[in-house]
């Protein structure tokens, strides 16, 4: 059977995060149809985390693509460009303050940036509450079939994974599973920054923060709506909350455990363990083998972290909406779904593998202690 066109094809997408979000959008405005499936029983069901900063040559660029850039532009934080790195007493090592009218990368909020795509597409076009449990190999060249955890099938001539760190669709390419880097986070969340934490307010600015001193770091985030998040990291093994004797719930104990790891740190700084509004959230740090690359396979791809799961130094939801700039594209100006994925594959594969070599060790990185020249990329905020 041959490959059919792109305007013809069924096309599903799994995962309605930024990349696979993204990726519809464009096909759409491009007049393909396609429909995206996501395991969340709906578009307000969890919360989306933290901020994100979209560069002028990836996630801008997809943005363009997607028609969406100068309602993104209304909705981003410039300010938010501003970075600061500082040693563990909280004195300023190095301080980028954005220019007026700078663009190369404004901060949005996860949640900001996913209404506004999802503002953008033709009604009915994501089904919630529909998460895949697998998706079969082609029959005699025919379509895949998705089946979901409820049961439910249903005949695809091209499955775009774009459904994370976890993916369910990649083991349709690719027997790779994430690992632990060694490196965990713990997020904290602080609210009313102005009025309830003006210290911190202070220390961080604007935009974001960052402090290590070789084996423990932390990086201080500003959000939307007065809004701060904070994320400690350490060098320990995945489980460490519970060989502690803890639970992810235990704020107290696990705040105790903190001032210790990071005694010796000014009270200045120690300010974003000990001042939190709620419980941590853990976060250990995972990534796919270096490089993570597949052999071509009929009517499946990946986008994303479902792709090349990296170390969180910025780049992960950029590399995903330019993923899904290039295959919406690819599908847009080819013949055939399959000449499609053979050119999008082409291009990706070898950059996200480079991009995976200059991360491999990113998040110990994360620990060094920064210098007054430090340019390091800033963690993407989960």
């Amino acid at each position: 059977m041959e490959s059919p066109t792109p305007s013809s094809a069924r096309i599903s997408v799994i995962g309605a995060g930024p990349g696979g979000l993204t990726c519809a959008r464009i096909l759409q405005r491009h007049g393909i149809a396609v429909t995206v499936y996501d395991r969340d029983p709906d578009a307000d069901s969890r919360n989306q985390g933290g901020s994100l900063d979209l560069h002028d040559d990836d996630g801008q660029l997809a943005l363009r693509e997607a028609g969406l850039l100068e309602e993104f532009f209304a909705l981003a934080r410039f300010d938010g460009q501003e970075m600061r790195h500082l040693d563990p007493a909280g004195n300023l090592l190095s301080h980028h303050v954005p220019d007026v009218g700078e663009t190369t990368k404004p901060e949005i909020d996860r949640g900001q940036l996913r209404d506004l795509l999802l503002g953008s597409l033709a009604p009915g076009t994501v089904r919630w509450g529909c998460a895949l449990y697998s998706v079969s190999e082609p029959t005699d060249g025919g379509p895949r079939v998705l089946t979901f955890t409820d049961g439910t099938t249903i005949e695809t001539d091209l499955v775009i994974g774009a459904d994370g760190a976890f993916s369910r669709v990649r083991g349709a390419v690719s027997p790779a599973m994430p690992r632990y880097t060694g490196v965990s986070f713990l997020e904290a969340h602080f609210d009313d920054m102005e009025n309830a934490h003006p210290e911190l307010s202070a220390l961080v600015g604007k935009g974001s923060a960052h402090a290590a001193d070789g084996e423990r770091g932390l990086f201080a985030q500003r959000n939307s709506g007065g809004h701060m998040r904070v994320y400690l990291m350490q060098r320990v093994p995945m489980d460490w909350i519970g060989a502690k004797g803890l639970s992810s719930d235990d704020t107290d104990g696990i705040r105790a455990q903190l001032l210790d790891a990071y005694a010796g740190w000014s009270p200045r700084t120690l300010r974003m363990i000990t001042d939190n509004d709620g419980p941590y959230v853990d976060r250990p740090i995972l990534a796919l083998p270096v490089p993570h690359t597949w052999e071509h396979s009929a009517g499946v791809t990946l986008l994303g972290d479902a792709a090349h799961l990296m170390p969180p130094l910025g780049v992960g939801v950029n590399l995903a909406m330019l993923d899904a700039g290039e295959l919406a594209l690819a599908l847009v100006g080819s013949a055939t779904v399959d000449d499609a994925l053979r050119a999008y594959e082409k291009t990706m594969l070898p950059r996200s593998a480079e991009m995976a070599r200059m991360l491999e060790s990113g998040a110990e990185h994360l620990l060094a202690a920064p210098d007054g020249d430090d340019e390091r990329f800033g963690p993407d905020r989960p």
